[in-house]
């Protein structure tokens, strides 16, 4: 799909001002501008936040009361149960709260939720078994703000619950002995895009606190919490929240702490991947290495042995299981090719997409663990909300779909229009999920690309790239793009700066790479000056590219290649256009 190239506009006055008062390099303060950020002081904070900068445990709601409930229960040797969830936020919030109370000599143990069998969050089979096995106390982390049904039956077996979560709260709150939330209904926490982990992590705290005696913990409890910072900073990464506020300062010291401080499991990790060899890790090898490692083993089906790597004390355990989630990580990519190419071809029997503002699509054959990846993918190349649903091979239980969206477009309030076709749906506006019989499949098609019809404008359906600033490749020296790095560490919300350049022409044809050739390398000359190129996931344009006679504009983002001790300049192209759409 085209995109539209929307350069930002700042002031060469306003950014010069910037730079003078903040004390910053040019290129620093002018992509600051287009982040919006202009005050000095704002921006200081910003390119160096402090590990003080996080906010203190009491001030989150419900954080203080349920750290109490939490430790009496340990005191008293009441049998705890951790309730997680098996995305990678759901597993390191386990992990963080499973390894600060077997720190505080508690009885715990944890239960994660089959992701197919199950689903997500609390359920009444579940809470029975637990009570039935002696556990007292219920700690939920990444989950159960919207399960009021549920806590209730959790109520009836005598259980009490401690609810700590992140997602968007009901008209209802469950009922429960103390709910922690940065959102809660009623308080004033002043950042409310803390992701799981970072609630787990809060919590943790505040119970090192409560075994300390006061707001300093001791050496024991501390080496615990800045560990705690890099499952925080991992959970914070995958969920995909923005990376401003206290997510900055958890990702900017948990990325350190991961490689200075990293647990046996984490260690392990690092080992398998080469991620070790690195002399500092960045959120892309998180989001695109530890990450989808991690979500492999939830997506199968498997995220008890995930949380057992985040917690194991085992070197020899920990090596062994990294082994394994690393071919489970190869397993799932092998589905998700598959279902990719399945899925791009029914949308190229569809041909023209122009009447089609969304996608619905299904397949027997499909892993429902797998599909919202590829729903993801397929949202963004088309720039139109897509749903995959995995039926039913039998066509005797619901197909179990996933559904990704595009900015603008409400996926759970979509839903809920065509709610009276579905089993059953949950989410939120970006990503949703959702139950349904293949005979309502069809109708369900009709109705919401009904609903993507009405609230998506025809222009709407252009994706659009936003672009910080214009640069030459001759300006894009190893200097320059160090100084662009301290806007790091990148993610939603703070993404890696985008720029475009004018009158480039391809030196030598493009040539794919990667085992499956999904990525494409080349170099480009700009007057003289070249410099090498990754497209990832563009190795369709292969041809396309070849096929240019003569210059075009190019947007791309600036990257420094560390690589077996030779550091250089690269750039990651996001998009090209000819002719008219120059930068």
């Amino acid at each position: 799909m085209p995109k539209r190239w929307r350069i930002a506009n700042c002031d060469p006055l306003d950014v010069a001002a910037l730079e003078r008062a903040a004390g910053i390099p040019a290129v620093v303060a002018q992509l600051l501008m287009s982040r919006g950020i202009s005050d000095p002081d704002v921006a200081r904070q910003f390119l160096d936040p402090k590990l003080s900068g996080l906010r203190e445990p009491a001030e989150l709601p419900g954080a203080e009361e349920a750290a109490k409930i939490i430790y009496a229960a340990v005191q008293v040797k009441k049998r705890i149960t951790i309730y997680g969830d098996y995305d990678a936020d759901g597993m390191t919030s386990t992990a963080i709260l499973l390894r600060c109370l077997r720190l505080l000599g508690a009885i715990v143990d944890f239960y994660v939720p089959h992701r197919i069998e199950e689903g997500y969050s609390l359920n009444a089979d579940a809470l029975r078994k637990i009570a039935e096995q002696g556990t007292e106390l219920i700690v939920t982390v990444d989950c159960g703000v919207a399960s009021v049904e549920e806590a209730q039956v959790a109520k009836d077996l005598g259980l009490t619950l401690v609810v700590t979560d992140h997602h968007q709260t009901g008209d209802t709150l469950p009922e429960a002995a103390a709910i922690v939330h940065p959102g809660l209904p009623g308080t004033e926490y002043p950042f409310a895009g803390l992701c799981g982990a970072a609630v787990a992590f809060k919590l943790a705290w505040a119970l090192c606190q409560c075994a300390s005696d006061g707001k300093k913990v001791t050496d024991r409890l501390r080496t615990f919490l800045l560990q705690a910072i890099g499952l925080a900073a991992i959970g914070t990464v995958c969920d995909v929240v923005p990376l401003i506020d206290e997510n900055r300062i958890l990702v900017r010291y948990g990325l350190n702490s991961l490689k200075a401080e990293p647990s046996v499991g984490i260690a392990a990790l690092l080992r398998k991947t080469q991620l070790h060899e690195k002399s500092f890790l960045e959120c892309e090898d998180i989001g695109f290495v530890i990450g989808p490692r991690l979500n492999a083993a939830g997506r199968l089906g498997q995220a008890d042995i995930a949380i057992e790597l985040l917690t194991t004390d085992s070197v020899e355990r920990a090596d062994t299981i990294a082994q394994y989630m690393d071919e489970l990580n190869s397993q799932r990519q092998s589905q998700d090719r598959s279902i990719m190419l399945a899925a791009s071809k029914q949308v190229k029997a569809m041909g023209d997409l122009s009447d089609s503002p969304a996608l619905v699509l299904t397949d027997h054959t499909w892993h429902p663990g797998v599909i919202g990846i590829v729903a993801g993918r397929l949202a963004e190349k088309h720039h139109r909300p897509v749903v995959l649903i995995a039926g039913d091979p039998l066509g005797v239980k619901p197909g179990i779909g996933s559904a990704r969206s595009v900015p603008g477009f409400n996926l759970h309030e979509a839903l809920a229009d065509c709610g009276h076709l579905l089993e059953s749906h949950g989410g939120h506006a970006a990503a949703a999920g959702l139950r349904i019989q293949a005979k309502h499949v069809d109708e369900f098609r009709a109705a919401f690309c009904q609903v993507a019809r009405e609230k998506i404008a025809e222009d709407g359906r252009l994706a659009e790239l936003q672009i910080d600033a214009e640069a030459t490749l001759q300006m894009l020296t190893r200097q320059t793009v160090e100084q662009i790095d301290r806007l790091a560490p990148f993610g939603q919300g703070n993404s890696r700066p985008v720029l475009c350049a004018s009158e480039v022409r391809l030196a030598g044809k493009p040539k794919r790479m990667g085992a499956t050739g999904h990525h494409l390398s080349m170099t480009f000359d700009q007057h003289g000056v070249k410099m090498r190129a990754v497209a990832f996931g563009g190795g369709d344009w292969e041809e396309e590219l070849a096929g240019i006679d003569g210059t075009f504009s190019i947007a791309f983002r600036p990257v420094i290649n560390r690589y077996r001790g030779r550091v250089s300049v690269e750039i990651h192209l996001d998009d090209w256009h000819v002719g008219e759409s120059e930068c």
